[in-house]
């Protein structure tokens, strides 16, 4: 027995089970259970044939998971396996299934000899991808090399220019292959225990030698469902989030010009935007922003550059321009490093100084790097191609259909070959390796095709491209036929037409005729038609052997229709003459009074008759006033009778026409061709001859369908119902209605849908199922047992519309002696007819009477109620209103006191102010402390004890912060600020330390000491003002007295004197001195005042014979690195100080891997101290890290290991701790 378990996020929620794509019943080998928000699948005698892959569904959330059945021998329990909670939110897309899932992203249903762009190289492109926190997903390429002479290059991006070819590693894994008998290649990227860091954009290039190809796709990274306490990282990550990753697709900020403000931005806020933007490889953007700059200083082949980057919508046309100073000047155009040819894709021209590059039909191949190139100069700038929105043009239709039909839903989009996407009830469609479901593309017209539908296939089915979405709904119904008329006994006499007919409701349903339970075979004398719903035997020149049981079987349906055909055999008996004449009606076997015929169908009554001599007959037909005198007055003699008939009566003879009589010896034939309504009445045959006369009156009755009834109204519109109302038809065709057809369909579509297969009795009906924010129209048909009527005229159109659910989060945020403020979040649902506003209302307590809080609707979601009156209890309410109407109310369950609540005050000190806050003179300072505390507490502000000066610093106040605003700072501004709430006896108070730093003074009492060989020395003395920093070195410089060009001798040197060494021999040399701290060197320098002259040694003088002293030492690590602790999220240094002669090559690793190529981490080496800056180190990045020193002598390590933790306190305990802790 196997057990997989399901846990959604709300209760009462339908969970669907699957096995291999269909849908599981529960059975005795499938148990289902759902209790609260868990729900379980049970799967008994678990056999080989379950190892397939399931599925469970909640909503839209759909999640896969597998089942593997080992071999009996092994007699092992197979392990449940359990899938994770699936929440049931269909605006939301489905979560991927459990982190240690592989996901798949490529189009493998792609066939590689169709490629998707003709003028590409892809043959399937990667898709876009979602996967949980610490799961794994692989983006698949294809490439057809058929045409190829070598394997093509590949490669992969994150963002614009991050190549992940040199993030091989742990977390990323690069695939390549060949089929020799396909001739694709794959190449595929791997990306293991995806973080949520790993989100985001990326593109895949592919080059050959004469063609280039890029594909776009994004990675969505979910985080993994969390249970227990709140982890504080989990907090942060929700709240940087939209800058990190800009939700995978970063569409918020996809007009932003990066460059441009890169180009505009001071060096120190580069950290800062790329946090904001999301760039990944800020050095390498740096390194390519230094080289535009270096251009645009130094350019002299171009008056006018390009510019950093263009975009083109796909299959337009773009001009790239250059101004050149030289009019006479050739110019190279390059894309992607290779110069371009010209083509009827690209034009080239040359207008005066301006050279232009057209570039014509913009495809994704065109998204590349363009350069101009004038002799050694060039100018730079990138393409970006984008590809327009897919629009639908005709949307999908709803469909009726019964089950084993074939369905086939069509739409068309704006462009041919558009990729699109198919859903139902929310799941995406793929092809199933039973290929229920079929694509397909015929220009700009998409398919989706079910072959043999189910009732299972049943519901909205949508068509989504990336600028348009189309739903339509498919009922598939069980078969089901209806007899409108059956067919009736006859009796017939010789040489006479006996007609059967049926009427069944379906007009593509077949059947065959039997006689005796034998197939009737049509001949000359028999004939079978089948015409729309009407099925017809006709059997000419009746003979008594035609004398049977007739049926008619409709075909697939267990139905049985059978009537009896009578031979009527006439017999003529003897009869004396001088017999007065006589209508034998009772030889017809049904009521002599009253013939009931169908509208349309031809009447033959034939009248026995005897009589001698022979009778004449008179046909008439006697109006309804006649009629009623007749029945009023019995006793009227015939004489009387025959006067009102003459004079009153309509007299039918043989040359009428459709109306006719036919005379012969023995009868008479009364024929009425197609019976209309009008053909109704009183028919009266009248005998007479020189013995009598025999009169009777039979009456003709003509049914017919319905009436159509009258347009159907609409009522009680909700979010996908409504309430159908009609009334009967004026006329019911002379039979009871027996039911009503009610049929619907959208606005701008043609196709009718039939809502109902039961006939519907009631005069109102409730239609469910439709789209919210369609309109539709509705039209009924009556029917009775003759058939259905026409339809009748459509509704006025409606559209199904839901007032939204009620705002959430409804909350009083602050109250006064005279105010209260509220605040709330929009509904969960607020549906298609969008949010006209909020009515915001009140009741005291104890009252029933609710007041409106504010004039009319508030947009916002927050109030502030004024002007109530102190110490009253009330009860507030919230609606959301839409076109449809009013929300649910959503209440504050307990009364709220208007009364100014006593809150202790407190400050909330920024991290930031808790230690020395250092500014430069000049620039600005503003200071944001937020606190608490009610009523408003009183402020102070002193420095150094002292109060502050309103002139010279500016103190804002409001009732949530107190903001300390300098706008230039100068050095006096230093000290410490306290600032105090103070709340009658209740107060707070924080301390902040500011610290102005400007430019050190230059050093003092510079004097050159000695002059030796080809070396001076140098000695000095501090500067008088250290800029109120800390002096960090100094540099010295020297100049020839010939040149007075000064060079650098040294730089953050720390000692006050100096030996400078290497000087030309007969020069004269002046020195100086500027002294550095945190805002860099002094302004002036100190000078020497004499220069030192080097002396040129004479021909007798020979040197001192010294032996040469060996300084090469081995690196040795005289600081070592120390073992660390820290939280994630904050950069952290590693340290350690070196020496060695010569100075030694230095590298970093982590866990024995090199980190020289990583972006995250930076490396420093100034004056011997070793430095590793790890940029928000993540648990991920804990390990051991090793420093190694490599020179010639020989090489040293040390390693220490850093421990990065992850703070899993409350944020409210931790912001008080890390304040104690200051």
């Amino acid at each position: 027995t196997a057990v997989f378990e399901a846990e959604t996020e709300k209760s009462g929620i339908k969970v669907k089970w699957q096995r291999a794509g269909t849908e599981i019943t529960e059975s005795e080998k499938y148990i289902i259970k759902t209790e609260g928000n868990k729900h379980s699948l049970t799967i008994n005698n678990v056999g080989k044939e379950d190892d397939v892959t399931y599925a469970v569904i909640a909503g839209s959330s759909k999640v896969k998971f597998e089942l593997k059945v080992k071999e009996p021998e092994k007699s092992e329990t197979v392990t449940p396996t359990e899938a994770v909670p699936a929440p049931a939110v269909s605006e939301s897309p489905a979560p991927p299934a459990e982190s240690n899932q592989n996901t798949e992203v490529s189009s493998t249903e792609t066939k590689p000899e169709e490629p998707l762009d003709p003028i590409g190289l892809f043959v399937a492109r990667p898709q876009d991808g979602e996967v949980t926190v610490g799961g794994n997903i692989t983006f698949i390429a294809k490439v057809a090399g058929e045409s190829l002479l070598k394997k093509p290059s590949v490669k992969w991006f994150k963002g614009k220019w991050m190549d992940l070819g040199s993030k091989v590693g742990k977390h990323l894994q690069l695939h390549d292959n060949y089929d020799r008998n396909t001739k694709v290649y794959t190449f595929e990227m791997e990306i293991i225990e995806a973080n949520m860091t790993f989100a985001g954009g990326y593109r895949c290039e592919v080059s050959t030698k004469d063609k280039f190809d890029s594909s776009n796709f994004n990675l969505t990274v979910n985080e993994a469902p969390v249970s227990g306490d709140l982890d504080i990282r989990a907090a942060f990550r929700h709240t940087l989030i939209p800058f990190c990753r800009g939700e995978g697709k970063s569409e918020s900020q996809s007009d932003v010009d990066v460059w441009d403000i890169l180009r505009k931005a001071p060096p120190t806020e580069y950290e800062k935007i790329a946090f904001q933007y999301g760039i990944t490889d800020l050095r390498g953007m740096l390194k390519r922003l230094k080289r535009i700059k270096k251009e645009e200083k130094k350019s002299t082949a171009f008056l006018k550059k390009l510019d950093p980057a263009y975009q083109v919508d796909k299959g337009q046309k773009i001009k790239l321009m250059v101004e050149v100073a030289n009019p006479d000047a050739d110019v190279k155009w390059l894309k992607n490093g290779q110069e371009i040819q010209v083509s009827g894709r690209y034009i080239f021209e040359a207008v005066g100084n301006k050279r232009i590059l057209t570039i014509n039909h913009c495809s994704l191949a065109d998204d590349a790097a363009y350069e101009c190139v004038v002799g050694d100069e060039k100018s730079f700038t990138e393409l970006f191609v984008k590809e327009p929105p897919i629009l639908i043009i005709h949307p999908l239709e709803d469909q009726m259909v019964m089950v084993g039909e074939r369905v086939e839903f069509e739409c068309e989009v704006s462009e041919e070959g558009a990729t699109v996407k198919w859903e139902k009830d929310g799941i995406e469609l793929t092809r199933e390796e039973t290929f229920k479901y079929r694509f397909k593309k015929d220009g700009k017209k998409q398919y989706l095709i079910i072959n043999e539908s189910t009732k299972e296939d049943s519901g909205h089915y949508t068509v989504k491209t990336n600028g348009g979405v189309s739903v339509a709904e498919l009922i598939v119904q069980e078969k089901k036929l209806e007899v409108y008329q059956s067919i009736a006994d006859l009796t017939v006499k010789a040489r006479d037409q006996a007609v059967f007919k049926c009427e069944v409701s379906d007009e593509n349903v077949k059947g065959i005729w039997l006689k005796n339970g034998k197939e009737v075979i049509p001949d000359e004398r028999i004939k079978i038609s089948h015409i729309g719903r009407i099925h017809k035997l006709t059997i000419e020149d009746v003979t008594p052997e035609d004398e049977a049981d007739y049926s008619f079987i409709p075909q697939g349906f267990a139905y049985n229709l059978s009537a009896k055909l009578q031979f009527l055999e006439v017999k003529i008996d003897f009869v004396p003459r001088e017999e007065p004449p006589k209508i034998h009606l009772d030889c017809l076997g049904q009521s002599p009074d009253t013939i009931v015929v169908v509208a349309g169908n031809k009447l033959r009554l034939d009248v026995p008759v005897s009589g001698d001599p022979t009778p004449t007959v008179i046909w008439q037909k006697v109006n309804k006033r006649n009629d009623l005198v007749r029945n009023i007055d019995d006793s009227t003699t015939p004489s009387e009778n025959s006067s009102d008939l003459n004079t009153d009566n309509k007299l039918l003879f043989e040359s009428e026409g459709r109306v006719r009589v036919e005379m012969h010896e023995d009868h008479c034939v009364f024929i009425i061709e197609g019976a209309e309504k009008e053909d109704e009445g009183v028919y009266r045959v009248i005998l007479k001859n020189p013995v009598g006369e025999d009169k009777a009156d039979i009456t003709v009755k003509v049914i017919d369908v319905p009436d159509p009834p009258e347009a159907p109204t609409i009522s009680n519109i909700g979010e996908d119902y409504c309430t159908v109302q009609w009334q009967p038809p004026k006329y019911d065709g002379g039979q009871p209605i027996l039911g009503y057809i009610l049929e619907r369909k959208k606005k701008k579509s043609y196709r009718w849908m039939r809502l109902n297969f039961d006939l519907l009795k009631e005069l109102t009906y409730e239609a469910k199922r439709m789209i919210e924010g369609v309109v539709y129209e509705m039209r009924i048909y009556a029917v009775n047992s003759i058939g259905m009527s026409r339809p009748s005229p459509a509704s006025q159109p409606f559209m199904p519309i839901a007032p939204p659910s009620e705002p959430t989060h409804f909350t009083v945020e602050d109250v006064s002696d005279n105010t209260v403020s509220l605040k709330w979040r929009p509904p969960e649902r607020i549906g298609a007819g969008g949010l006209d506003g909020y009515m915001l209302e009140y009741c005291k307590d104890g009252s029933t009477e609710w007041i409106p809080a504010l004039p009319g609707l508030t947009e916002r979601t927050s109030a502030l109620i004024k002007d109530l009156v102190t110490g009253d209890k009330l009860y507030f309410r919230i609606k959301a209103v839409n076109v449809a109407g009013e929300s649910g109310a959503a209440t504050i369950k307990e009364p709220v006191t208007v009364q100014e609540i006593l809150q202790r005050p407190k400050f909330w000190l920024p991290r930031h102010l808790r230690q020395t806050l250092v500014k430069k003179v000049g620039e600005t300072i503003n200071i944001v402390i937020p606190f608490q505390g009610k009523p408003r507490p009183k402020i102070t502000w002193l420095k150094d004890g002292q109060t502050l000066d309103s002139k010279d610093v500016g103190i804002r106040n409001s009732s949530s912060d107190t903001i300390l605003f300098i706008r230039k700072a100068e050095l006096h501004h230093s000290g410490a600020y306290e600032v105090t709430l103070q709340i009658e006896n209740m107060s707070d108070k924080v301390a902040i330390t500011i610290q102005i730093i400007d430019k050190p003074g230059p050093p003092q009492n510079i004097k050159l000491v000695d002059v030796w060989g080809f070396n001076a020395a140098l000695e000095w003395t501090p500067p008088l003002d250290d800029g109120n920093a800390q002096i960090l070195g100094y540099t010295v410089q020297k100049a020839d007295k010939k040149t007075m060009e000064w060079y650098t001798v040294f730089d953050h040197y720390r000692r006050t004197n100096c030996i400078v060494s290497d000087l030309i021999m007969g020069n004269e040399y002046f020195f100086r001195v500027f002294s550095e701290n945190l805002c860099g060197l002094s302004e002036a320098a100190a000078t020497t005042k004499n220069p030192a002259y080097i002396q040129k040694t004479g021909t007798v003088y020979k040197p001192p014979c010294y032996k040469e002293h060996d300084f090469s030492e081995a690196p040795k690590f005289t600081h070592p690195l120390v073992n660390r602790s820290v939280i994630a999220g904050y950069n952290t240094t590693l340290s350690c100080a070196v020496r060695g002669i010569p100075k030694p090559k230095i590298f970093w690793f982590k866990n024995k891997m090199d980190l020289s190529g990583d972006a995250k981490y930076r490396m420093f080496s100034k004056q011997g101290v070793l430095t590793l800056e790890i940029r928000k180190p993540t648990p991920f990045d804990g390990g051991i890290y090793t420093c190694k020193a490599v020179n010639e002598c020989g090489e040293a390590e040390i390693e220490c290991r850093l421990d990065v933790r992850g703070n899993q306190m409350n944020p409210m305990d931790n912001s008080n701790t890390a304040m104690k802790g200051e």
